[in-house]
């Protein structure tokens, strides 16, 4: 039975309020001054405190202070006959639970112990009866999607009822929802196999400069600067485009309450083209270019899969390019952040960049954290699974540099456009896969000769120049990875396959890596 203090000077007024909680199930244990609520605190555990702001001798404000200095986390709840401001402002700033004005009803006290004491159980208790209703309409979703714009409604609830359920302690409530996941990006897997070559030959006959085709492609990678960045700089806007490489659309969710103090927020998804990995999406991205197109045009600029180069060394020369080939004068800067010192430095000289209607900036953190977590044991610990993923992503834009970064573009009056290059997927299914030597080395996808497989829901291209990819020869073939699988070779294959289950991963087809967050942030004024 929860145990209740109710210090109040006129408390033999308020027997029905006492009469009415210990109906409740509640023991109410009184006081009619500060000094005595403070003696009964030191000989018994509450669980929360009703608190007069108006007694005689200790002040309900003393009194609270001194409450808090010897129980932090006790809530208290603080009950006056004053709407005065300053009241109010001492009595948050003396962190209480609550506020409540005279005369009280006995449901509002109520409802203010149910808000702090059992508002977890009452929240699962509704996630649990909510996602129960929503199984089987998401089932039907699933099953008749057909459109891209219908794949994405179907992640957004997902991605909805994974944050809602990421604090239930119903293991088999999070279970049934991995399985309709998992469900959800087979099906999804299929749609891509399906489509995705039109997409592809319709983003071909656009750069190529033939009449395109009836096909519905979305936006994809090639498509960003055309879509979001140049008719914002034409409308005479300035802009700034931030790259969060390997970022999530559930990532997205987690850390928008922190950019929404800044900005108003307009979230939109797009596709990533495939491979999902950052030498084909990013350069796409600044490009405007398939890879095939940009391994013909620049070829300079474009790093194959088997050199020892960096392969996103020349992303400010492409987005240069770009500009050139619309006719774009703007000028623009670049900026890459790979560690925080930089990204203080950044910070701290921000108004230089005011004289550019462009400023480019690529945040590469969540892609360290992400391999960090598959090579340094403490972090595949404080990442142990996608709810704790998520939380270290927003500890990181909370106590970096990059949310003072944000906050002073919105003092500047830019424009945000905060996007990604692809997601990522957590792996668990290891696929048998042989190829020689030379083949590249990501597990959601291969390139080479004489690549061989077993699996049947592998995307293998044979005919990489018809999907916009560049070729090292003229018997080289993509297989990409779907779901969840992840490819492994038969020499050491056990050791493999174990150390790399339950990484984070990304170059394959799943909802995860394919369908990503392009959000708009206007400043607030």
């Amino acid at each position: 039975m929860p145990l209740l203090l109710w210090a109040d000077d006129e408390i033999d007024l308020l027997r029905p309020h006492i009469l009415f909680l210990q109906q409740k199930g509640y023991e109410v244990v009184t006081a009619t001054n500060g000094q005595d609520a403070l003696d009964l605190v030191h000989q018994h555990s509450f669980d929360l405190v009703f608190l007069d702001e108006n007694m005689p001798g200790l002040t309900g404000l003393e009194t609270l202070q001194r409450i808090k200095d010897l129980q932090p986390a006790l809530p208290v709840i603080m009950v006056t006959k004053s709407e005065e401001e300053s009241i109010m402002d001492q009595a948050i700033g003396g962190k209480i639970a609550d506020y409540l004005i005279k005369p009280v009803l006995p449901t509002q006290m109520l409802m203010s112990i149910k808000k702090n004491l059992h508002a977890r159980e009452i929240t699962q208790q509704h996630q649990t009866s909510g996602y129960q209703q929503e199984f089987g309409r998401l089932s039907m979703q699933i099953g008749s999607a057909m459109t891209f714009q219908d794949w994405v409604e179907v992640y957004k609830r997902l991605v909805f009822w994974e944050l809602e359920l990421s604090s239930s302690e119903d293991s088999g409530l999070s279970q049934m929802l991995l399985m309709q996941k998992q469900e959800a990006n087979a099906a999804f897997s299929k749609f891509v196999k399906r489509n995705y070559e039109s997409w592809i030959g319709e983003k071909l006959a656009a750069q190529s400069g033939r009449a395109q085709s009836d096909t519905e492609a979305p936006v994809m990678s090639t498509d960003i600067f055309k879509t979001h960045i140049f008719p914002s700089l034409d409308s005479g806007e300035k802009v700034f485009l931030v790259v969060i490489d390997n970022f999530r659309l559930d990532q997205w969710r987690v850390i928008q309450p922190l950019l929404s103090e800044y900005f108003t927020c307009q979230e939109d998804v797009y596709c990533s083209i495939l491979p999902t990995a950052t030498q084909y999406a990013r350069n796409a991205i600044f490009s405007g270019l398939l890879p095939d197109k940009i391994a013909q045009m620049f070829p300079d600029l474009w790093v194959d899969e088997d050199s020892e180069e960096g392969k996103n060394l020349n992303e400010a020369p492409l987005i240069q390019t770009h500009l050139d080939r619309y006719r774009k004068p703007y000028r623009f800067s670049y900026h890459k952040v790979n560690e925080s010192s930089y990204g203080d430095k950044l910070a701290s000289q921000l108004r230089s960049l005011a004289q550019y209607p462009l400023n480019v900036i690529v945040l590469n953190f969540i892609d360290m954290l992400s391999h960090a977590r598959t090579d340094i044991k403490v972090v595949s610990e404080l990442a142990n699974n996608e709810s704790a993923y998520r939380a270290l992503t927003r500890t990181w834009l909370e106590h970096s540099s990059t949310i003072e970064l944000f906050r002073r573009i919105a003092g500047m009056g830019y424009k945000v456009i905060l996007t990604t290059d692809h997601g990522s997927i957590r792996v668990d299914n290891p696929v048998r896969i042989v190829g020689d030597k030379n083949v590249n080395t990501n597990l959601r996808y291969k390139l080479g000769k004489n690549l061989n497989h077993q699996d049947k829901n592998v995307y293998e291209i044979t005919r990489p120049k018809d999907f916009g990819l560049p070729v090292l020869n003229l018997s080289t073939s993509y297989v990409i990875a779907t779901s969840r699988d992840f490819f492994a070779y038969p020499n050491n294959y056990n050791y493999y396959a174990q150390y790399y289950r339950d990484t984070f991963q990304h170059g394959g087809i799943s909802m995860e890596e394919m369908l990503i967050p392009l959000i708009t942030l206007t400043p607030k004024q």
